[in-house]
This record gives C-alpha cells, structure tokens and sequence, in this order.
C-alpha cells in the first residue's frame, strides 16, 4: 500500500528524519554484524550474561472500580502494561508468548513469566500497538487477546493494519504520526519515535513505528514504543501537552554504539521525560527478554544515576516490579494540546 511522501516515508519505505552512523568508542565505524558476533561470541566485556529464570513475586492482581482522575497501571513485563481508566481497560504491545521470535524454538527467551497471565486479564477494550518487532507485536498474543475480547480494538502505526488483516486480525486501525483516532471518549494520537521495522530480512522499513498519547476523560497517558532519543520528544510535549504518565523504554540499550540510534538509555529516558514535560514517567523494556548486552537489573541503578544527575525526584521516574499494580492520580493541571495534530473523520466507535 502507498503513503503519502512525507519527512519519514520516500514513497516505498519509511525512515527516521534524524539519521545516525554507528561508531564504537574509538571513533572507528562498526557494522551490525560486529554485534552480533560478539554477542555469539559471549565476550564478557559486551554481554552481562541474565539468569536462566527469575521467580516473581506476589501481587493482588487489579481489581475494582478505578474512581475519577485516576489510573491504575500495571507491568506485566518488556513494554506491555495493563492500564486501567474509568470506562477503558487497555494494553500496550502485548507478549504473553515464551519467546519473541518468528519461530518457537529459537530466539530470545523470556526470563520472568508475565506479571498477569492472559487467562487472568480483565475485559480489554484497546491495545496499542507501536510496530511490529517479535518483541513488540506477537501474533499469538493478539490472536488470544481476539479470541477472549471480540470487541477488543486495535490501534498501530502504518502499514500494520494489512500486515494483521492478512495474519486473521481484521480491522485495526492504522495511523500516521501526528494523526489521531477516536474510541468513544478517547482519542488516541500516533508521535513520532526513532527506530525501525522488519520481521524478516525482506521487509525492513515498509511500515513505520510510533508511540501513542491517549486522552481518556481528561487523563493523558503516553506510551512511547521502542525508540531512541529524539528531538521529536519536545514537539510532542508541546502539540500534545505533557502527559499525566508517560511509560518510557530504558531498557536494550548497550554497547551505546549499536543501539543508540534506537534504544534510549536510563539517562535518554530521564531526558525525553524532561522533554515532554509529563507529571510521572514508569520505565518499561526491560528484564523480560535479554536483547542486548547491559545485565538484567542494570537499568533501574542507571536510572537512579540519571535522576539523581537531572535533579528529577525518585518518585517522578519510577519502575515497577512485574506483576506490580499502582494507581496514579491525574495531575491538577494538565497542558492543553496544541491544533498541530491531524484527526480522522472516521471513529472506532464506543
């Protein structure tokens, strides 16, 4: 399917409008498969081995009426949350599966099992979904999800809405960035994020990636995907208004050199938050499946590092546990959005 020519699209494939050269320390350029050899190889300088398995702990699954001006946000492991508002139960990019790979038997493994089983979910009324990595978009979740919630929908980002159509997922619902959907009382708008797409060796960059604002009864709530630090982060805050609860990747982000351009680091996060202009930001992608090389509980003593360096409060950034549940509480005065943003006549309906 052909888009309009745009910033990030040049009529066949997508790109991101900030480009980057991959180069180690010393200066000297590296190539994709540097990485990978070193992580085949094990090198203990680049790759800080996870534990086979770690045990969660014990929480009270949700429950209950969510009041007013409140959400109730629960980390079900990666970059899947279960967010609860008055009226909309949703998830984002939900993987429920073993591993995130195109095959069953091969490929990154999850080391702690969901903090919510699927079985165990309340009724679902949305996903979103920001692109379509195994570890973002996993088919077997989703048709689960379907088979569960008929009249679950789906929100993503270009070119997926086929790809899912095809794949026995009909009618979700595709945005560019900047555009904006209707569900009833919300409204969700695709952002800008900085990253990349492929499930094969064949397709990479034919459909985009995004984050998505959700705007539900007054409370906003954005989700960032899986991106690099961007410049887009400002622009977001400032069209959109800050968010009262930005979930912000931390996680799969070292060597620096490989996975910059892509993956933020603890302190990038701590900036994008700064950037947005949100209330409270929760860590997510991260000590689920070991992607890249940092050890498994290296984000959250980065992310102390990086809060304790920008001046932000230790409760402004948080992280929860996996299967952890906290409510939030709509800040008392939120910015409004600007008119930058584009809206589709079309709606998903109540």
């Amino acid at each position: 399917m052909a888009y309009s020519i745009s910033d990030h699209y040049d009529g066949t494939h997508f790109f991101n409008p900030e480009p980057a050269v991959r180069a180690s320390p010393t200066g000297k350029r590296r190539s994709t498969l540097s990485f990978f050899l070193s992580r085949l190889r094990g090198n203990p300088a680049d790759w800080t081995k996870w534990p086979k398995h770690v045990e969660n702990a014990f929480y009270p699954p949700p429950g209950g009426e969510v009041e007013a001006g409140s959400a109730d946000v629960s980390f079900i492991g990666h970059s899947c949350f279960l967010v609860r508002l008055p009226g909309l139960t949703l998830l984002t990019d939900p993987v429920f599966s073993s591993r995130c790979s195109p095959v069953s038997f091969a490929g990154p493994k999850r080391v702690r099992d969901p903090g919510i089983a699927l079985a165990d979910l309340p009724k679902i009324d949305l996903v979103l979904l920001s692109h379509n990595h195994y570890d973002h978009m996993d088919l077997a979740s989703l048709r689960k999800l379907r088979r569960r919630f008929p009249g679950m929908r789906i929100v993503t980002s270009l070119g997926n809405a086929n790809y899912l159509a095809g794949k026995g997922l009909p009618g979700a619902v595709e945005l560019d960035w900047w555009e904006t959907h209707g569900l009833g009382e919300t409204r969700v708008t695709a952002t800008p994020a900085r990253h990349f797409a492929a499930r094969s060796l064949w397709d990479r960059n034919e459909t985009l990636w995004a984050g998505f604002m959700l705007e539900h009864r007054g409370i906003k709530i954005f989700f960032a995907g899986d991106t690099g630090y961007t410049r887009f982060f400002a622009e977001i805050g400032e069209r959109l208004g800050g968010p009262d609860i930005g979930l912000l990747p931390i996680g799969a982000y070292e060597p620096r050199w490989f996975m910059q351009a892509v993956h933020m680091n603890p302190a990038d996060a701590v900036q994008a938050f700064l950037d947005l202009g949100g209330a409270q930001a929760i860590g997510m992608h991260m000590q689920t499946f070991q992607l890249t090389g940092e050890g498994i509980d290296q984000p959250e003593i980065d992310l102390a590092a990086a809060r304790e360096a920008a001046g932000v409060a230790d409760e402004a950034f948080i992280t929860l546990d996996v299967g952890e549940t906290r409510r939030f509480a709509q800040r008392a005065q939120n910015s409004g959005a600007g008119s930058g943003n584009r809206t589709r006549a079309s709606s998903l309906g109540s």
